[in-house]
């Protein structure tokens, strides 16, 4: 069994392994609990349709025969899972350190995997890990956040032989530090979870292989300061890039290799190719302040595949009430693109929020588009004074409440986490239905910061 440290608890040194969780009699011993029936699967051989939120009620995720382990169980497996959750969070950074200190001890071929500097890294993962568990029993919503995680995870070099490592390093830190609810019927659970879990990552993957890169090479052809801490950068990738507007695209600079972050498209599909991002500096931004003061034209970054859900139904008539905050104004220029060039004629509602005047860096072009079609209506909202040509000053979302009722809208939210979170208030206030509400992940907005740096 690893030692460690009595302050940190990091192993010192990977002799004997991990600790004995999980060795010996029907699991399958060490590694083979989560080996997929058959031996380890290739992504080649894992390339069939990957579960989605469409047919994740019919699909049945492969297990490996693991006797002693036995099927899924999603609704006692669930009730084990969140015990050991409850357990561990107070302690939860304890618990993330001794997980990277083990798989990178036990298996060092992975840290390459991982930025040098594993600071806002470090919690990634294994927050990923805990997140999936605590949604076993949520079948449709467990598949559609595997699958995009496991499209997701293609960039970082990920391949199949690699997840039974983390599974045993993640069964070995809750053993070590779930000493109160651990016992081998929620071992038993915890490793048909991850396997699971594992196994709808690689399908996913597998499937996206097939008909997508693992990350488009983007050269930047522009890069305008708006403000001090705002660029806008126009970049053109190599090979065609799908995505639909509303989306955020994962950049990696040369500067800072492996670390990736999100920024939202700012910019519907265009004939020619190109795509553009607004960026703004946040305090200890790598990657932020790599691409407002450093990056130029020629320099070339690498892009993951688009996500996110804030796209349009064009089949509907229904308006769009948007509310974009900051650099969150992004998003909602490129929806605002989209139906202006092809989309139903339809009313679209514009609240641009920022603190001052100066902040709205992107105001004339949004009053421009604004000028263009009888549809539009842009409102500039400040916190601090007015907008140079008129505005409106207030909190973001309480202005847009005043303005209300919006019950014949449906909502569309960008920008920091508070303002996300107090503006879904606003428009359920204000008459927007919550299920006609859309924005992107708190959970990935809070993770990714209000600039998705």
């Amino acid at each position: 069994m690893a030692t460690t440290s009595a302050d940190n608890g990091i192993p010192q040194s990977a002799a004997g392994g991990p600790p004995a969780a999980g060795r010996g009699g029907d699991g399958g011993g060490e590694r083979g609990w989560f080996a997929p029936a058959g031996g380890e699967r290739t992504a080649e051989q894992s390339a069939r349709p990957g579960p989605d939120a469409e047919n994740a009620q019919s699909a049945e995720p492969a297990y490996p025969a693991n006797p002693g382990y036995g099927r899924f169980e999603p609704s006692r497996d669930a009730e084990l899972i969140r015990r050991t959750l409850e357990e561990i969070e107070p302690i939860a950074q304890a618990v993330t350190s001794y997980f990277y200190a083990l798989l990178f001890l036990q298996h060092p071929g992975l840290r390459e995997l991982f930025p040098a500097a594993m600071d806002s890294q470090r919690d990634r993962l294994f927050k990923a890990l805990l997140t999936a568990a605590k949604l076993v029993d949520e079948r449709r919503v467990l598949v559609e956040f595997l699958s995009h995680l496991g499209r997701g995870h293609r960039k970082y070099g990920t391949r199949p032989e690699h997840y039974p490592a983390v599974g045993e390093c993640l069964v070995a830190a809750l053993t070590r530090y779930a000493t109160r609810t651990w016992d081998a019927e929620t071992e038993a659970a915890w490793v048909r979870a991850y396997t699971a879990i594992s196994q709808i990552m690689i399908d996913a993957a597998a499937e996206d292989e097939r008909r997508a890169p693992a990350w488009w090479q983007a050269e930047v052809v522009a890069h305008e300061r708006r403000t001090p801490d705002i660029a806008v950068l126009t970049l053109r990738p190599d090979q065609p890039y799908p995505f639909r507007a509303g989306q955020y695209a994962s950049v990696e600079t040369p500067w800072w290799p492996k670390v990736w972050r999100h920024y939202s498209l700012a910019c519907a599909p265009r004939p020619d190719g190109l795509l553009v991002l607004h960026v703004k500096v946040v305090p200890a931004g790598w990657v932020s302040t790599a691409l407002v003061h450093r990056a130029r034209p020629g320099d070339v970054l690498r892009l993951g595949a688009a996500a996110g859900s804030m796209a349009v139904d064009h089949s509907s008539d229904t308006g769009l009430l948007c509310l974009g905050g900051g650099t969150g104004i992004a998003p909602v220029k490129a929806l605002v693109e989209e139906v202006a060039r092809g989309g139903r004629a339809r009313p679209v509602e514009v609240f641009y929020g920022a603190r001052s005047g100066p902040d709205l860096y992107d105001l004339e072009a949004m009053r421009e588009l604004d000028r263009r079609h009888s549809w539009l209506t842009v409102r500039p909202v400040v916190t601090e004074g007015l907008p140079d040509g008129g505005g409106l000053t207030g909190r973001l979302p309480d202005v847009v409440r005043e303005h209300g009722p919006w019950q014949g809208y449906d909502g569309y939210l960008s920008g920091p986490p508070g303002m996300v979170r107090s503006g879904v208030e606003a428009l359920v206030a204000a008459g927007v239905p919550a299920h006609r509400i859309r924005h992107d992940s708190l959970d990935a907005l809070g993770a990714a910061g209000a600039a998705r740096d």
